[in-house]
Parts: structure tokens; C-alpha cells; sequence
């Protein structure tokens, strides 16, 4: 028994880390999924003023 203060202590840990968790609200599927659409959209708006961008600059820049 060289480990039992260990284990107790591990144990310990491991409740309040289970009662932190269980304190937070789960994620609903449709939450999630509106989530990850908004996500999406957001990097689909940035993708494309990045490409806008790119476009300008090489339609500008070019000129020696």
C-alpha cells in the first residue's frame, strides 16, 4: 500500500474535475450546427476579400 495517499489524492482530483465539467451546459446539436455554419460563413467572407485583395494588387502592382 506505498501508493494508497496517491490514489486518493488522484481520486480527489478526478471528482472535482468531473464536477467542473458536469457544472457546464452541454452543446445542443442545432446550437452546433448553426454554430459551424456561422464559422463557415465568417472564413468564406475572409477568403474571398482575400482573393479581392490579391486581385487588386496584382492588376496594379504590375505596372514598371
Amino acid at each position: 500500500m506505498t501508493r494508497g495517499n496517491q490514489r486518493d489524492k488522484d481520486r480527489e482530483k478526478a471528482q472535482k474535475k468531473a464536477a467542473a465539467s458536469a457544472k457546464k451546459p452541454k452543446e445542443s446539436a442545432t446550437n452546433l450546427a448553426k454554430r459551424k455554419e456561422a464559422d463557415a460563413e465568417a472564413l468564406r467572407a475572409k477568403q474571398k476579400k482575400k482573393e479581392e485583395e490579391k486581385a487588386a494588387a496584382s492588376g496594379s502592382g504590375g505596372g514598371k
